[in-house]
C-alpha cells in the first residue's frame, strides 16, 4: 500500500482529496458522510458577505429607517447578522466534536472591513484553518489593475495579523500579470492558495431571449488552465498550492500532484457520482503509485512541472501551432 499522505498549509492530512467549499459541506451529517467515505479535510460552504447582507435585508423590509424606525432598523439588522454568524460558528464547534480530519472554515469577501473580527470567531470555534474566498468580476473600467489587487492584499493582511491559524485564498486568474502577482500574494502570510476559483456561468437562451445560467457541473476538460498554472508556479511561490476545477477522479488528481500541488479540492465529481468516488479515486491514486514504483507523494510531487527544463515550452505554449500544423483531414 503506497503512502498518499500530503502536507498542504502545514496541515497533515491523510491524503490529498480534499473536499471543496459547496452545498456538500454545509451541515454535519453530509461532512460526517464524506469524512468516513474518505475526505483528507473538508472546506465548509463559504460564507459569502452578499448573501449575508441579503438575508438580512430580505428580514428587514417592514423596517424601513426613513420611516422613524432607524434605531429598530438597526438593531434587527445586528440581530440577523448575528444569528447567521452564529450559526456557521455553531456548525464548526458541532463538526470538530464528530469527524476527526482537518476543517477548513471558508469566507467568501470582497472588502476587509466586516471579517476580521469574525475571522477571530472562527479560530475560537475550533477551525484548523481558513480560506478566503475572494473575488470579484474587474468590471469596472474606471478601476485599475493595481485598485483590484489591493483589495487582495488588504484582506490577507488584516486577518492573518489578528489569527493564528493557517490562511488560504482561493482566487481567479483576473490579474494584469497572474505570475507575478501569485508569486507577491505567496509572499504574504498566507500558507497556501487555491487555483481557481469556478465562476457561475453565463449563457443566453435565444427563444427567450434572456440570460441564463450555463453548466452548474465541471467537467475533467474544465482542469486545464488550473493545471497550466499549477505547473507554471508551483517553484515559484513560497506557499502551498491547491488545485480545484475539474478534479473529477484518481487520475486528474494524479496529474496535478505531478504538476506540483499539494492537495486537489472535489466538489462537481462527488455531486454526480456520490461520495463513493472519493475512495474510489484514492484507489486509482494507489495504483497508479505502485505501478510507476513510488512510496510516497513526495517522490513524484512536482516531477512535470515548469521547473523541469524540458517542460517550460509546454507550459507556456498558447497557440495550436503543433497540431493543427501537422493534422490531416
Amino acid at each position: 500500500m503506497a503512502n498518499l499522505k500530503t502536507t498542504y498549509m502545514g496541515l497533515e492530512l491523510k491524503n490529498p482529496v480534499i473536499v471543496g467549499s459547496s452545498g456538500l459541506t454545509s451541515n454535519l451529517e453530509s461532512i460526517k458522510q464524506l469524512a468516513k467515505a474518505g475526505a483528507s479535510a473538508i472546506v465548509l460552504k463559504s460564507l459569502f458577505e452578499e448573501q449575508i447582507m441579503t438575508e438580512v435585508n430580505k428580514h428587514l423590509e417592514d423596517y424601513n429607517p426613513f420611516h422613524g424606525h432607524a434605531e429598530m432598523y438597526d438593531y434587527q439588522k445586528y440581530f440577523e447578522k448575528q444569528h447567521l454568524l452564529g450559526n456557521y460558528l455553531q456548525l464548526i464547534k458541532d463538526v470538530k466534536r464528530e469527524v476527526n480530519i482537518p476543517i477548513i472554515a471558508s469566507i467568501n469577501c470582497m472588502t476587509s472591513a466586516e471579517w476580521t473580527d469574525f475571522a477571530k470567531d472562527i479560530e475560537s470555534a475550533g477551525a484548523d484553518a481558513l480560506e478566503l474566498n475572494i473575488f470579484f468580476l474587474p468590471s469596472d473600467p474606471k478601476m485599475h489593475g493595481k485598485d483590484n489587487e489591493n483589495v487582495y492584499f488588504d484582506i490577507i493582511k488584516k486577518v492573518t495579523t489578528e489569527i493564528s491559524i493557517p490562511v488560504s485564498i482561493k482566487i481567479s486568474y483576473y490579474f494584469d500579470n497572474l505570475a507575478n502577482t501569485l508569486q507577491r500574494l505567496s509572499q504574504t502570510s498566507i500558507k497556501g492558495m487555491v487555483l481557481f476559483n469556478r465562476f457561475y456561468n453565463t449563457d443566453i437562451d435565444i427563444d427567450k431571449e434572456e440570460l441564463t445560467g450555463g453548466n452548474f457541473y465541471s467537467t475533467s476538460d474544465d482542469m486545464s488552465n488550473t493545471l497550466r498554472w499549477i505547473g507554471i508556479m508551483s517553484g515559484l511561490v513560497d506557499c502551498d498550492l491547491c488545485a480545484t476545477t475539474g478534479i473529477h477522479n484518481g487520475n486528474d488528481a494524479i496529474k496535478f500532484l505531478l504538476a506540483g500541488a499539494s492537495a486537489v479540492q472535489m466538489v462537481s465529481s462527488i455531486y454526480i457520482n456520490s461520495a463513493d468516488i472519493i475512495q474510489k479515486s484514492l484507489n486509482e491514486i494507489n495504483d497508479w503509485m505502485e505501478k510507476h514504483n513510488y512510496e510516497s507523494i513526495d517522490k513524484f510531487r512536482g516531477k512535470l512541472s515548469k521547473s523541469s527544463e524540458m517542460n517550460s515550452t509546454l507550459y507556456e505554449r498558447v497557440q495550436f501551432m503543433k497540431y493543427f500544423g501537422t493534422k490531416k483531414k
